[in-house]
């Protein structure tokens, strides 16, 4: 009988590891398989794909995650020019048609008005004080960051992620045919402004428009439009509209324009975890990146505006029409804060943090400008 029960044993433990052996060789098949497995997304741009620095961002984040994944996680970028829908990224991200876009936050205020605080709002927050509020403010006292939660909420109805794709700094106030000398020449002006600003413009009498890239420079010669405003010289003087309307205004109405990174939900979450890693620090990178390469471009055109572009008259808005705009953007604010609780929370924790942010970008930024400049004698 002894004998007998060894034998079975045997023949038992025989089978174990034959069984064992199966599924290691399963599991290391497996594991190949997903290895070798290339994963392939479409991202669509608002932006003509030529049109840097709004366009750099998703080259390089597709650079990145295609050296990170060791070539495993490819995107590919189409301009406006391949999808020909530049207002359409928010729709087509979301449908799952691409599963990334880059784009504007403030272009789906038709959507959701709440989207407008994830670019930029007239007399806003500076770049630096809103990075802060996206990544670090936690003026909810929850121990998540402000601005990442907000668009999280805002967003989710739409299945999609939404993330900081990239800052202008603070754009100029746009290029007019005829100078603004005070509130009344303002009526009646046909003017491409998008955003709140756009609001804040039409209860000053101008006939807002929102026009895509593509199509600014034959608006404005062919008198489609009186006005417009773009990004800053880095960008503005190569679209020529100097060369039609030679007034150029400092700015007021967006401080920090914020561009976005959109992600479809379902697409983001059937990436294997490190992708996801990849996918959301390439990002980053590439916003950050923008916002250099767009300093760079306008410090070098502003440089060569007054000797190869003479007849550009640089002019800041008179008190008068500043106080009128202000006064009306508070008015814009106060309306929809009125009908949106969460428009409301978003605008209360905004200044709310603005309290803490401002006092220290004066005391760093506007102290060091102001002093260096004196001491120099400039």
């Amino acid at each position: 009988m002894l004998k007998l029960h060894k034998t079975k044993g045997a023949n038992m433990l025989k089978k174990v590891v034959k069984l064992a052996f199966v599924g290691l060789a399963g599991t290391m098949i497996l594991a190949s398989s997903l290895e070798a497995r290339t994963i392939r997304w479409k991202l669509a741009e608002t932006w003509p794909s030529t049109l840097t620095p709004l366009a750099s961002p998703p080259v390089k984040v597709a650079e990145m995650v295609k050296k990170m994944s060791k070539g495993k996680f490819i995107i590919k970028v189409e301009g406006k020019e391949k999808h020909k829908a530049p207002l359409g990224i928010l729709d087509m991200v979301k449908g799952g048609q691409y599963q990334m876009g880059h784009s504007g936050s403030y272009y789906w205020k038709g959507k959701d008005i709440n989207t407008v605080w994830f670019t930029t709002i007239p007399f806003g927050m500076t770049a630096d004080e809103q990075y802060a509020w996206f990544y670090y403010a936690d003026e909810n006292h929850n121990g998540k960051p402000d601005g990442m939660e907000y668009m999280e909420k805002v967003y989710s109805k739409f299945k999609v992620l939404s993330f900081p794709g990239g800052n202008t700094g603070v754009q100029m106030g746009g290029w007019f045919r005829k100078p603004i000398n005070s509130v009344s020449d303002l009526k009646g002006l046909k003017m491409r402004i998008p955003g709140l600003a756009g609001e804040v413009m039409a209860k000053l009498g101008v006939k807002v428009t929102n026009i895509p890239a593509g199509e600014l420079y034959t608006s404005l010669d062919r008198g489609v439009i009186d006005a417009l405003e773009w990004v800053g010289p880095g960008m503005d003087i190569k679209m020529g509209f100097h060369k039609v309307a030679p007034y150029y205004y400092t700015g007021w109405h967006e401080p920090a324009s914020e561009m976005q990174f959109l992600v479809n939900k379902r697409a983001f979450d059937r990436l294997p975890k490190e992708y996801q890693e990849m996918l959301i620090t390439a990002m980053k990178a590439a916003a950050a990146d923008m916002r250099y390469e767009n300093f760079a471009m306008s410090a070098k055109a502003w440089a060569k505006m007054k000797t190869d572009y003479p007849n550009i008259k640089v002019k800041t808005f008179p008190k008068p029409v500043l106080k009128a705009m202000y006064k009306a953007t508070q008015e814009v604010l106060q309306g929809y804060a009125s009908k949106n609780k969460l428009f409301r929370e978003i605008w209360e924790n905004q200044k709310a943090w603005l309290k803490k942010a401002r006092p220290w970008s004066m005391m760093s930024e506007y102290y060091y400008l102001q002093a260096s400049q004196e001491i120099k004698g400039k």
